[in-house]
């Protein structure tokens, strides 16, 4: 039986793991892409315990975790991915890159420490949740229609910028 996909739980068509029917993971930007949302989705659910237990500055811990993985992520798909799918998808690509700037603002509150404000454990929730549908439109749409447009020169030029960034452990993503 196919595995369920990690944020949404649907099963995949055709059988496969999540995000293979596309191919998606046979593109190595497009698999280190999602190893990133998995690590961030690993995070939330260590936010969510956080929260249960009013550890704020664990929570503010974790924002810092989640920060650390999502910017070369978000590098890589701003100056890289976005940019070569931007003409067929505009309108898509700039509701991407709105949902980015929105989840680090609030990620940034717990940049130097645990947030004094009251309200930014809520907004964290909530930048959470918005995360969780961010990384489901990448996924089931995005991720998807990149594997189907782009050519070679476009891969090269996404794996370039991954080349520049890394990856929040530091490390140089694997090439297959």
């Amino acid at each position: 039986m196919p595995q369920a996909h990690p944020t949404t739980g649907r099963r995949p068509p055709y059988g496969g793991t999540s995000c293979e029917y596309c191919g998606g993971q046979a593109v190595t930007a497009i698999d280190e892409l999602i190893r990133e949302h998995e690590q961030a989705i690993a995070l939330i659910g260590e936010v969510r315990a956080a929260y249960r237990l009013r550890d704020l500055p664990r929570m503010a811990e974790s924002a810092r975790r989640i920060a650390a993985v999502l910017a070369p992520h978000t590098e890589v798909q701003e100056r890289g991915l976005f940019p070569a799918l931007a003409a067929a998808f505009p309108d898509r690509i700039g509701e991407l890159e709105e949902e980015h700037r929105r989840i680090e603002a609030v990620l940034a509150e717990a940049e130097h420490g645990t947030p004094a404000d009251p309200g930014w454990p809520g907004r964290f929730l909530l930048a959470l949740v918005l995360l969780r549908e961010h990384i489901v439109k990448e996924q089931d749409g995005l991720f998807p229609a990149a594997t189907a447009i782009l050519g070679p020169a476009d891969w090269d030029a996404v794996d370039a910028v991954r080349a520049r960034c890394g990856t929040a452990a530091g490390r140089r993503p694997v090439r297959r």
